[in-house]
Order: structure tokens, then sequence, then C-alpha cells
């Protein structure tokens, strides 16, 4: 699997996502995506999967070191008081001594930023955690944060797909050497109704999906993050680097970001977006 190099760290460019998925969808599919060539699981403490994360990657037969997991902390954990035991928690659920990747899911609370960076800090120099980032932050938190760790940050999780342009964050990270890591590429589906991916996709005998999550890895310093219950299409997803996307193919998938595009934006969690989101 190859892999973007961000702050120090190595992150395989194709994660498995396991947002929404239950105990049963997780003791199917990850083996699976496993077997399949996954090197890089994403999930969080408010999925209530990590359990299954780390009972799946005990019984793979893999090396720890093979597999890199990112979780995410929850924002009811971000007091000081919460913040390590939830660490904690998350590592016993995962069943291993660090986690590769962990992040502050989301901005939106009264904990000031502040103090929300020095606990990631904290539990990284305690060696729980290898590396640290955030989630759903716009620029200019994003920004903030960089400039309160003493920790190097190394991605921030957002969404991203070919209707909803990125390019703030996008471009702040990379100005911090960071890496975006992209959530909902495929627009919930809305991706395997777009002509122009279709014609793109058949240009190159391949599926949407492919195309989507080939763009998306194309860009550089960006990671996709790949959701799916169906077992058949995890072959299909991991079969993204043998091909290449134009320049101006690139450019006609970016021409289709409008905006009002936004699917994930939860009162109260969500930062005031950036003008391109």
């Amino acid at each position: 699997m190859q892999t973007v190099t961000a702050n120090g760290a190595r992150i395989p460019v194709l994660g498995f996502g396991t947002y929404g998925m239950d105990r049963g969808d997780m003791l199917r599919m990850l083996p699976a995506a496993l077997k399949a060539g996954f090197r890089h699981i994403d999930t969080a403490q408010i999925y209530g999967n990590e359990a299954e994360v780390g009972e799946c990657v005990a019984q793979s037969g893999l090396a720890r070191s093979e597999i890199f997991i990112t979780t995410k902390v929850w924002v009811s954990n971000y007091p000081t008081g919460r913040f390590a035991a939830s660490v904690d928690e998350s590592l016993r659920k995962l069943r291993s001594d660090h986690i590769d990747l962990l992040l502050l899911h989301w901005p939106g609370s009264p904990v000031p930023l502040a103090d929300q960076i020095g606990s990631l800090n904290d539990v990284a120099r305690a060696g729980k955690v290898r590396h640290i980032g955030v989630s759903n932050f716009n620029r200019t938190l994003m920004a903030e944060a960089v400039r309160l760790s003493n920790v190097p940050l190394v991605t921030n999780q957002v969404e991203y797909h070919p209707f909803l342009s990125q390019s703030a964050v996008i471009a702040g990270a990379r100005g911090a050497g960071m890496a975006v890591t992209a959530y909902c590429p495929m627009a919930i589906g809305r991706v395997l109704d777009e002509p122009v991916l279709a014609e793109i996709a058949a240009r190159h005998r391949k599926s949407i999906a492919q195309i989507v999550l080939r763009w998306v890895i194309q860009q550089g310093d960006l990671v996709a993050l790949s959701r799916t219950t169906n077992p058949a299409r995890l072959g299909e997803n991991v079969a993204i680097f043998d091909f290449e996307l134009a320049p101006a193919e690139m450019a006609e998938i970016h021409a289709l970001a409008r905006l009002g595009s936004r699917i994930v934006n939860p009162p109260g969690l969500s930062p005031h977006w950036d003008a391109t989101a």
C-alpha cells in the first residue's frame, strides 16, 4: 500500500472507514478488508466499534506493526479529567499498546482548544499515541491548532468529494506539512449518478468509485477513506494504483464542486466552514 508522508507520519493512502458499522458488519467486513489489502483502519470512540477493530486485528494473523489504526476522541471526553482515561479505554478496546493516529473528532466544545491540544500532546508524549491530528476543522482552526501544538499535527480529516471544494483546508494543510484525510468521498452515492464521472470511468474501464478514489489520492498529500458493507467492492476499491487520471480529467472532476454540497454538518459540533465549502 502506498503511503502519504506528513510531519514524520507515514499514513497508508487508502483507509477502510467503519462509520455506522455494527458488530455484525465489522466482523464480516474488516477481516475481508485486511485480506483485500487494506492496512489503514479508521474508527472513533463514538462509532462504538473500536473493540471489533481490536478483535479483528488480533485475529488477522498480521503483525500489529503492519496495520495503521486511526481513532478519534469524542467531544464529551475533551475535558482534561476525561481525555487520557478515554484514550486508555480506546487502547483497551483496540487491544494495542499504541494508537497510530489520534484525532480530535469535532471542534465544537466549550473546552478551550489549547486544552484539547495540550491533552493530545500529553498522550503522545506518554507513548500511547504515535501521531496526532484533528478532524472537521476549518482552515483557521487548523492553523490555530498547529500553532498551539508542540507535537506536529499530521492530518485534518474532513468531508471531501467531487461536489465539495476543500481547497482552503488542503492549501492550509500543505503549508503546515500536514495531510488531508477525505471521508465521504462518494457523497453518499451521489457520485454514481454523475455523467462526467461515468464518462471518465468508461474511458479507463474502471468503476466510478475507483475514479473518485484515484482523484483523491492523485492530488498528493491526501488520504482517502473507503467504506463499504459489500465484500465484492473491497478488491475494486483497492485496485486504484494501476492507472492515472489525465490533468484534464482531474480538472473536470474538480469543476463539479458547487456551494451547498456539504453533507455532514451537525449543529453545535461544526465550525464556521471556509467559503469554498
